[in-house]
Order: structure tokens, then C-alpha cells, then sequence
């Protein structure tokens, strides 16, 4: 038996939409992107370190030092541990990411609409749908005026069909495509028109579940940072191997201890092998992603956040960005009287002028209220218009490109019609035929309105009688009434946001589809700079080089249709800039996928609108973008640290175990000490760098070159250079050692010791990029404090311990071996600080 659409009017209680959810699952497909428990084990036991630790025990188990060999498989689980612990971290977190970013539905509970996230709808569920949004499930339409859907996902047909709605709801749905059907199904796109629809089938019931094994198949493509450090390791990893074979073959012959001669080996290739690279850089963009999300910036692409460091130019809409979308009815004008917002609505009764031309506004405007300026209007009119008289719709006539003008038409009377008309004041002029005085009029008092701020539609009316409905607005022939004037406050943050990208080097750009005289007023306030205004009517005169010309000086264009914003991507981009650019509607998708970081927004936004973009503003506030930059900039610089640390840390580590063959000692690096570092290592760069604040002037420089490398020239020098030194200060410390006759277990330990310390002193060093070595040392990070503190402990129970230092093959020191430790890192820290002065201006690049 079939529903009747006027029962679903309240939709389901949360009760029962709650109960079904339990009942039916979730409505997502088949299929999900969260990676097991098991493949992430998977994926850490391929890790090379894991496989050098293995053999290095096994070489153990071969010479009968089990507890050595058992020690090291320790190490080697603490060292995955680390890395299983980061990588599931980054999976929940990309997780709670992937639940924000979802896709979400307006339904109705309890006869209350409610956004709640698209997986959450539930068969039974009324489901508000308007022009721009994916449908969230199969179901039909009961309420919707000129609903066209594109189908193409299931159909192929790349021309969208048109829907009406139906009173009852049918028990089971038939194939889709073809016109006039009430059936709206899962993952189409609703490309004009607004309604209301009745779920009837979720998730993997629904049409595209056939489908989802499909598109769950889908490789994205690999992230330039991605292959840029993979390339690194692989460098790294043939050098250490030929390296690794050359000691080998070198300790064999020269000394004939073969077993020996492969500890050496494996410590050289642990040493040379910088395996944190794909650690880091995991860990750094998917806690990127989560910091954004903190910041109200939800991040769908990892390389956006390499990009937003290098933006040179943000086009920010105005509505809504950077005003508060809370637009009201500010001011009524016809020729005989006017209305302000500071005075009563009753005195609009006052006037039949101003009351008509309320009234005809509210009949122009569309039932579903979606646009702020049409619940404005119907605001304003309920407060002062007495019982409603009824009449029945006859026909819409929304806007179309070329005509910024929209109509219905109502049935006013037995043998009478009225159209009721709103728009641009430049449309309903032209609709109205105006003569040029009446026009310069019109002119005269839009601008007087536009330069406060005011953004104007002109409204008109049609009466017919005895005739067929006109087929267009411009058959119709109407009458000018007055204009409506509304004001939407510019938000609080955004004078100071502006001041930021300025300082940043950043310029705003503000693209607006309001009258030009109004987004002037508006720049002015928002604290854009005062360049040129180009509006849509003269972009279309100009062709693709004169618009890049043009726009190395706009900073307002106006009157802008939504297809107009990919020629000015296009046109900056051609220009060298890096761009960003702001979207909300399904037109705005192809700029917000052509510009370097599209942005969406997440609350007045369209499914289409945030699939195109990168980024999604969960706030829809300008402010929230200045934001992304700055932090952007943050995690790109503390990535850069990470990097230049981890090359710093292995030239002295590699370089000891290299130099120790070559200068005949005992092997004064095994594998297990090694290993031993890395636990420093790991945490070091990929939590306590990753947890820097950012530089003081991360928005008073200018953006980076969008080419520049993460591993630059200057920074990969400064890294050796670090490296170099912390190597040169080891030698001279354990060469001082050794010419005082300590024995070689005591060497070993004051190389251990040393390198623990050059650890320690070069995260310092590596802290800041652009101040003295000084305020490294001052800086609040917690991260930090919880690291030295863990080696504080390590140190102290490894050489407190006599059995750990037996265990080792660590002899004891002496207070003297301390102080000369101790004098040899003061003097790394007084060279590097010294090297780092011709080299700051070079790193920031």
C-alpha cells in the first residue's frame, strides 16, 4: 500500500530514524577506505630498518650472543611499535577527517530540518534538497519546483532529466533515467531546482551500491612530496647498500673477522639509511590535516597543505566570507516614499506604495527560501502583512544566464494574473523598458544606496489578463515599483585578517556578484587594497591576454557571473600567481578545481562545489583562510626542520661507523646501539619538531616559490654542514680519548654518549630556521620537554645500571670524560651558531 507525501510532512522522529540506523547500517557503500589493524602491520614489517634489525640478530644468534640477538628484536619491536603507533594515529585522524568531509543532508525530524551527515539518513527520512547537492539516497520527490537532476553517474546521459513530485509514495523504484519521473537516486546531482524527497532505499540497497565496489578501486594519485622523499630513500638507501658491502669486504680482508665485518655493514647501512623520511612526512600532513581541522579548515587533499604556503593571491567571495550572511531589509524605496531599517516595520503599512512593493517582492521570491536575501524579504513581510491572500502559483521563471532577473507568476483573480518580478536593477530596467531619464534615476539611486554598502534589487510587476502566461520575462512588459535595499555586515575578523595577508604578501582579491558601487563600499571597509574594479560586462569585452593584463591591478570585480571566475583563475594563474579561490555553487566548480587550493564552504556550500575543492571552510569565514595560510606555513617550515634534522643526525652517526673501519678500531657503532638511537630519532622528528610553533614571522615574509624544493640546496648544505661539524667535534673528542689511553669499551661509551648529545643539540639547532640559536633554547614545546626528559632517563639507566653498560659494551666514564662530552657540544653549538648566520636567509627561500 502506498504513502501518502502529506504524512512525511514532520518526517521521522530521532527515535525511530536512530532505531533504523541500528537496524539498516550506515548509508555509505561497501567498501571503506580505513585501513585494517593487520595491513598496517602489514605495511610496517616491509619497513627496511625492521628487516636490518632481523638480520643483525640473526648475525648475533650465529656468534651464541643470544641475549644480544634477543635485545635487538626488542629494539626492533619498539622500533616498529613507534612506527605502528604514528601511522594508526594518522589512520584516525584521517578517519575523523573522512566523517567531517562527508557529505551532508538537511533532513526532517520531529517536523524540525536538521543538517546531519549524509551517512546518517536512513530509509523513511524526508530529505530538503536544493540546486547544487548530491542526493544522499534513492528515494522519490513529494515537493520540488523545476528539479532537473543529472543522472550521468548511472545513466551515461550527460543531459539532466527533469522531475515532478508525486502525492503517494510508491512501495519500490524502477530503473533510472528519462523525464517527468519522481525518482531521485544516491550520488546524482541536482543541477537547478529545490524540494523535497521521501528515502527509500540506503547505502549498498541503493542504485549506485551496485557500482561501489567500482569506485572503491580508484588509485589517487601519488603527492609530490610523496615522490620527492621516496626518491631521497632510495638515493640513500643504494649509497648506504654499496657502502654497506665496500665495509664488508674491507673489515673481512683486512682483519678476517667475517662475522664481525656484517655487524659493521649493517650498522653503516642503519646509519646511512634516513627511514624516517616516509614516517615524517605521513605523520606531518595527516596531523597537518588535523590541525586545519581544528581551525574550522577541513584539508580533502594532502598537497593543498604543501600549496598554501606558497598562495600569492586569495579571491575571496563577499557574502557570506567575508560579510556575516545575515542579510536583512535595510531600506524601501519607491518614488513617493522610503522606509529605513531604523524606523518600525508597522509604518510600511503606512504607505500602500511601500507595502505593494513588499508584497511583490515576497511573491517573487522562492517558497524554499534558500537565498538570505529572499528570507529577508519574507521576514520583513510577515511582520507586517495582514492575513494572507491566497492565490495559486502558475509559474516560475527562475534566472538564467544573460538575465539577472527571476518572476512567478500567480493567479490574482478569476480571469487575472500576476507576475510578480526581482532582480538586478539593470535587468528590471530592461525588462521594464525604462526611458533614459527614468533610468538615470534608477541609476542615481542605486548608487546612492551601493556606496554605504547596500546591495539593491529593483522589483516589478505584470498584470495579464485573457492571454497565454509570456514564455519568457522579456514577452511580459512589467511596471517598475522601487528597490529593496539590504545590508549584510562585514565580519569583525576581517580588517585584521586583511592587514595579515598584506604583511604576508599576500593580495585580495574580492569577486562579487553585487552592484559595483556596493563591493567598492565593502572592499573599502574589509581593508582591500585600493586597486582596479572590473565588472562582468566589460571581463566579456576583453579577450585572454587583456584580462591577465587587467588583473595584475584589479582588486574588485563585480557584477561577476559564477562561469566568469575560471577565465580570472586562468588568467592569474597565467600571471605566475598561485591561487586561491573561494566557491560555494555548482558553477563555481570548475575555478575552484583550476585554482592551486580551491576552497569551498562547508555551510552554505554545494556537494559539487566542496568534490571540487581542496579545502573546505567549516565557518564560511575569510578569517578561517588567513588561518590556513599561517598554519600552512607552520607545518611546511617544521617539515623542512624534520627533514634537515634527520640528513644533520645520519652524517655523524654514518660517519663514525665509516671512519672506525678506516682508522682500524674496534667496532665502535653495533647495530644494537644503533638501534638505540633511532628511539631518539624517531620520536624527535616526527612528534617534537611536528609540534614546533611557528616562526614570528611566518606572515610578515612572502610567500615561497611555488618550485622550490622541500629538500632545497641551502638546506640540504646546511644539514651536511650540521652533519659535518657534529662529525668533526665526535672525532676530536673520541681522538683526544683515545691518545689519553681510555680503554676501547670507554670510547665506545663517550661515542655513544656524544652522539645522544648531538641528537639532543641539534634538534636545537634545527628548532628555528630563522632566529638565533639562543631563543631555540627558550621556546615553549611541550613535546620537547617530554623527550628530554625520556633521555634523561635512558642515559641514566643505561650508565647507572652496571649491567646495561656490561650489556652494551659501554665502559664506565669518569667526571673528566663528562666535562670534555660537554665542552666538545658547546663547541659544535658555537660553530653552528656562527656557520648558521650567512645561511638564514638562504633557508627561509
Amino acid at each position: 500500500m502506498n504513502t501518502r507525501a502529506a504524512d512525511l510532512l514532520n518526517g521521522l522522529s530521532a527515535a525511530e530514524a536512530h532505531r533504523r540506523l541500528d537496524a539498516e547500517g550506515f548509508n555509505e557503500l561497501p567498501g571503506s577506505e580505513r585501513r585494517s589493524i593487520w595491513s598496517l602491520v602489514a605495511g610496517v614489517l616491509r619497513e627496511p630498518m625492521f628487516a636490518l634489525l632481523v638480520v643483525a640478530a640473526l648475525v648475533y644468534g650465529l656468534i651464541g650472543e643470544l641475549a644480544e640477538a634477543a635485545l635487538l628484536l626488542v629494539f626492533a619491536s619498539l622500533s616498529i611499535s613507534i612506527t605502528f603507533i604514528q601511522r594508526g594515529r594518522s589512520e584516525r585522524a584521517l578517519a575523523a577527517l573522512r566523517d567531517l568531509t562527508s557529505p551532508r543532508a538537511l533532513v526532517i525530524r520531529d517536523g524540525v530540518q536538521a543538517r546531519i551527515p549524509g551517512r546518517e539518513v536512513v530509509r523513511g527520512d524526508v530529505v530538503v534538497i536544493r540546486e547544487g547537492d548530491r542526493v544522499p539516497a534513492d528515494g522519490v520527490l513529494i515537493a520540488g519546483d523545476h528539479v532537473y537532476v543529472d543522472e550521468s553517474l548511472l545513466t551515461g546521459e550527460s543531459v539532466a532529466v527533469r522531475k515532478h513530485a508525486v502525492h503517494e509514495i510508491p512501495a519500490t523504484l524502477s530503473a533510472p533515467g528519462g523525464d517527468d519521473s519522481p525518482q531521485v537516486f544516491s550520488g546524482t546531482l541536482l543541477v537547478r531546482g529545490s524540494g523535497r524527497m521521501a528515502v527509500l532505499a540506503t547505502g549498498p540497497r541503493s542504485a549506485v551500491g551496485a557500482i561501489g565496489g567500482a569506485l572503491a578501486g580508484l588509485e589517487r594519485e601519488q603527492p609530490r612530496l610523496q615522490r620527492e622523499t621516496q626518491r631521497v630513500v632510495w638515493v640513500f638507501a643504494i649509497v648506504g647498500l654499496v657502502f654497506s658491502v665496500a665495509v664488508v669486504l674491507l673489515y673481512g680482508f683486512m682483519r678476517g673477522a667475517w662475522l664481525e665485518a656484517v655487524l659493521s655493514g649493517i650498522a653503516l647501512g642503519m646509519s646511512l639509511l634516513p627511514e624516517e623520511f616516509p614516517l615524517v612526512l605521513t605523520v606531518f600532513t595527516v596531523m597537518g590535516a588535523w590541525r586545519l581541522s581544528r581551525s574550522r579548515v577541513l584539508t580533502r587533499r594532502a598537497a593543498a597543505i604543501e600549496t598554501l604556503g606558497a598562495a600569492t593571491v586569495l579571491c575571496s567571495d563577499k557574502t557570506g566570507t567575508l560579510t556575516r550572511n545575515l542579510m536583512s531589509v535595510a531600506n524601501l524605496r519607491v518614488p513617493e516614499a522610503q522606509w529605513h531599517a531604523a524606523s518600525p516595520p508597522q509604518a510600511i503599512a503606512e504607505s500602500p506604495a511601500l507595502a505593494r512593493l513588499l508584497e511583490v517582492a515576497a511573491l517573487a521570491s522562492d517558497s524554499h527560501l534558500v537565498d538570505p536575501m529572499e528570507h529577508a524579504i519574507a521576514t520583513l513581510h510577515d511582520s507586517v502583512a495582514e492575513e494572507p491572500r491566497e492565490r495559486a502559483l502558475l509559474r516560475e521563471y527562475p534566472l538564467r544566464p544573460g538575465l539577472l532577473a527571476m518572476g512567478r507568476a500567480w493567479r490574482d483573480s478569476a480571469d487575472g494574473v500576476l507576475l510578480a518580478l526581482k532582480g538586478a536593477p539593470e535587468a528590471i530596467a530592461q525588462l521594464c523598458a525604462l526611458a533614459d531619464t527614468e533610468r538615470a534615476r534608477l541609476d542615481a539611486e542605486v548608487d546612492a544606496l551601493a556606496v554605504h554598502g547596500i546591495r539593491v534589487l529593483a522589483v516589478a510587476e505584470a498584470g495579464i489578463r485573457g492571454a497565454a502566461l509570456p514564455e519568457s520575462l522579456e514577452g511580459a512588459r512589467p511596471k517598475l515599483l522601487g528597490l529593496v535595499g539590504f545590508s549584510d555586515p562585514l565580519r569583525e575578523s576581517v580588517p585584521d585578517a586583511m592587514r595579515e595577508c598584506r604583511s604576508a604578501g599576500i593580495r585580495v582579491i574580492m569577486i562579487t556578484g553585487d552592484y559595483p558601487a556596493t563591493a567598492r563600499a565593502i572592499a573599502r571597509d574589509a581593508g582591500i587594497e585600493n586597486g582596479e574594479l572590473l565588472t562582468g560586462a566589460d571581463l566579456q569585452l576583453l579577450d585572454d591576454a587583456e584580462l591577465a593584463e587587467h588583473v595584475a591591478r584589479v582588486s574588485v570585480f563585480a557584477r561577476i557571473a559564477p562561469d566568469q571566475k575560471l577565465r580570472i583563475v586562468n588568467a592569474l594563474k597565467a600571471n605566475g600567481e598561485v591561487v586561491a579561490m573561494t566557491g560555494d555553487g555548482v558553477n563555481d566548480a570548475p575555478a575552484l578545481k583550476a585554482a592551486h587550493i580551491g576552497i569551498a564552504m562547508g555551510q552554505r556550500g554545494t556537494d559539487v562545489a566542496r568534490e571540487a575543492a581542496t579545502l573546505v571552510l567549516l565557518d564560511d569565514d575569510f578569517a578561517s583562510i588567513v588561518r590556513a595560510v599561517a598554519l600552512g606555513r607552520r607545518i611546511y617550515d617544521n617539515l623542512r626542520k624534520a627533514m634537515g634534522y634527520i640528513l644533520a643526525i645520519h652524517v655523524p652517526i654514518a660517519g663514525l661507523a665509516l671512519l672506525a673501519v678506516v682508522l682500524g678500531w674496534p667496532l665502535m657503532l653495533t647495530p644494537m646501539l644503533i638501534a638505540l638511537l633511532e628511539l631518539i630519532i624517531d620520536p624527535a622528528c616526527s612528534v617534537i619538531l611536528e609540534a614546533e610553533p611557528a616562526e614570528r614571522d611566518v606572515m610578515r615574509r612572502p610567500p615561497r616559490h611555488p618550485g622550490s624544493h622541500l629538500l632545497s640546496g641551502p638546506l640540504v648544505a646546511w644539514a651536511v654542514l650540521q652533519g659535518a661539524v657534529a662529525l668533526a667535534v665526535l672525532m676530536i673528542v673520541l681522538v683526544l680519548a683515545t691518545r689519553r689511553g681510555l680503554a676501547h669499551d670507554q670510547v665506545r661509551a663517550l661515542g655513544f654518549l656524544m652522539l645522544v648529545g648531538i641528537n639532543v643539540a641539534l634538534i636545537f639547532v634545527n628548532r628555528t630556521l630563522s632566529r638565533s640559536l639562543g631563543k631555540a633554547f627558550i621556546r615553549p614545546n611541550r613535546a620537547l620537554s617530554l623527550g628530554l626528559g625520556f633521555v634523561a632517563l635512558l642515559l641514566a639507566l643505561i650508565f647507572g645500571w652496571p649491567g646495561a653498560r656490561a650489556f652494551f659494551a659501554l665502559g664506565s666514564l669518569q667526571m673528566g670524560d663528562l666535562a670534555g662530552c660537554a665542552a666538545g657540544l658547546v663547541l659544535m653549538l658555537l660553530l653552528l651558531q656562527v656557520a648558521r648566520l650567512p645561511w638564514r636567509e638562504r633557508l627561509e627561500q
